[in-house]
């Protein structure tokens, strides 16, 4: 079984990019997601570029900060934030035309970065919202990258980063013995969803998960890979 650990949140703030490099280089997480918008984006290509080992792939955000594009006024606030929450269900034709023109943005700010697009997936899970089905197999495509499992492309399996996404590996499903758990799945490959951080003051202001990702920071840094997943 192939596994892979993705860390969430690469580049929202220093201390989140310091935590996932660790969990790299000391740890079983082998790719990220860049937040494009993240306030220590800059940071986290920079750290990309020193550590090569890590596959880096990108965050889309939609309900998170400010649009990289300066041309969607269908998709913010009064204070020029993203308006969408993660309970966002319907998006109406005109807001459709603008989250892909923002999401161009952002993966063609990546792409600009010089680092190779590993993948795709989201802040909140919002690439599976059932109206963005069609833009993300088009993105997915357009940019050559697998895209993140989630139940509305379960069908595009020739589309898909892993067969299967776990989720659990969060809150009190932050284990050292996760292995025991992914040997029962059916499946030949599995993408471990993770968030590990060193908590910074810019993060408190952000996230109510906080003592969580340190949590997850440590266990990744112990977690001994056994035989039987693929190298």
């Amino acid at each position: 079984m192939k596994v892979i650990f993705n860390a969430d949140d690469y580049g929202l703030t220093t201390g989140v990019t310091n935590g996932i490099i660790k969990a790299h280089v000391d740890g079983v997480v082998n790719s990220a997601t860049l937040m494009m918008n993240g306030k220590a984006v800059n940071y986290a290509i920079e750290q990309a570029k020193k550590t090569p080992s890590l596959k880096v792939g990108i965050h889309l955000v939609l309900t998170y900060g400010k649009p990289v594009s300066d041309q969607v006024p269908a998709l913010i606030d009064a204070d020029g934030k993203f308006k969408f929450k993660n309970t966002t269900t319907s998006l109406d034709d005109n807001e459709l035309e603008q989250i892909e023109k923002e999401w161009r943005a952002q993966l063609d700010a990546f792409l600009a970065t010089g680092l190779t697009l590993n993948h795709i997936d989201s802040h909140h899970h919002v690439h599976g919202l059932p109206a963005l089905k069609d833009l993300v197999v088009k993105l997915a495509a357009d940019y050559q990258v697998p895209v993140r499992y989630a139940e509305t492309l379960k069908d595009e399996k020739h589309l898909l980063y892993a067969e299967q996404l776990w989720v659990d590996f969060y809150q009190d499903g932050v284990s050292e013995e996760i292995f025991d758990q992914l040997k029962a799945l059916d499946v030949d490959s599995v993408e471990i969803m993770t968030h590990p951080a060193i908590v910074d003051a810019e993060l408190k202001e952000l996230s109510s998960y906080l003592l969580d990702r340190e949590k997850e920071l440590e266990i990744l840094c112990k977690i001994d890979v056994p035989d039987w997943v693929e190298k």
